[in-house]
């Protein structure tokens, strides 16, 4: 009889912890999810912008022809963009293609005509539709990576991610000059 309840006992606690470990994995799972789901609102969002850009660049050479290279940047930096796998790619893309967003705006500031031209104005309200979505979304994906790779590395769970391979996941961190707001106001002083 106490044979019995020793193995009554034993396969109680097993079957605690089995559900224990099926409830640590399949919380990093959702975790994994969360993070993954998070990444394809960032993405979404660099898509919106990058098919923005098309328009904006040849909007721009109608005024400022000759100012190649400055166009050139951005097509290269939106096509960088568009082939770049994962966060750490994405944000480097994105932090050269802001950067080269800065100049071309810097370039339109230099043509009234250009800055009054309601196609332009459009794309502008666009993109900083974009931006703000962008800052959102990075926002919402860095939480998500922040929970998911605390969760990881939290003991006990870290046990669990260790033996099924639950890797880092990487935040999307913008560079130093990336940080700062991106301004496409073009707002011309003599209609205000």
């Amino acid at each position: 009889m106490t044979t019995l309840i020793v193995v009554g006992i034993i396969v109680v606690v097993l079957l605690i912890v089995i559900f224990w470990v099926i409830g640590m994995y399949n919380g990093l799972v959702r975790a994994r999810i969360r993070v993954k789901e998070a990444w394809s609102g960032i993405d979404v969002q660099l898509k919106r912008r990058s098919s923005l850009i098309p328009n904006l660049v040849e909007t721009v050479k109608g005024y400022a022809a000759h100012e190649k290279e400055t166009l050139e940047n951005v097509t290269r930096a939106r096509a960088m963009l568009d082939r770049a796998s994962g966060p750490k790619e994405a944000a480097q893309a994105d932090n050269m293609l802001q950067a080269s967003l800065r100049s071309l705006f810097a370039v339109a500031e230099a043509y009234p005509d250009l800055k009054a031209n309601e196609n332009f104005r459009e794309l502008q309200r666009e993109l900083t539709d974009t931006e703000d979505k962008i800052a959102y979304s990075r926002q919402f994906y860095n939480t998500n990576v922040g929970n998911y790779n605390e969760k990881r590395l939290t003991f006990p769970t870290a046990i669990i991610a260790g033996m099924f391979n639950f890797g880092p996941e990487e935040f999307y961190e913008a560079e130093e000059e990336s940080r700062a707001d991106v301004h496409v106001s073009f707002s011309n002083s003599s209609t205000n």
